[in-house]
């Protein structure tokens, strides 16, 4: 089944849509955005990889989900899970990443760390 959406049904000024909008427009890849991509490749080589294996590290670790974005860029799998809670009651998580195809180790050591801490609380939903 195929529904159409009315363009004042796409929620694009509340969602900000406006980065897709505008990739969607253009003709592709261009050099420019092959040689930032080229760039960050680099980067991820010189950065991530090299910090994990001359350390001989199994995986990085952050507070927070910032390690997200730099994962990324290079392709490498993370893993987030919770690590505690504000002053409000606000949780937040903390970051495991690691090499490509570190999958399974990353979901280990997640798993112990929950374990260890067992800090996650369901959450309570107000009626």
């Amino acid at each position: 089944m195929i529904i159409e959406l009315k363009k004042t049904q796409e929620k694009v000024k509340e969602w900000g849509q406006e980065v897709f909008l505008t990739a969607e427009a253009t003709s592709g890849m261009g050099e420019k955005e092959k040689t930032a991509l080229q760039k960050m490749k680099e980067l991820s080589r010189n950065g991530i990889e090299k910090l994990i294996e001359e350390n001989k590290l199994d995986a990085i670790v952050t507070l927070g989900s910032d390690l997200s974005s730099v994962l990324a860029i290079g392709g490498y799998p993370g893993i987030n899970v919770p690590a505690g809670y504000d002053s409000g009651g606000v949780p937040y998580g903390i970051s495991f990443g690691g090499l490509r195809f570190s999958e399974p180790k990353l979901i280990e050591i997640a798993f112990a760390f929950e374990q260890a801490t067992l800090i996650r609380k369901p959450p309570k939903f107000i009626a």
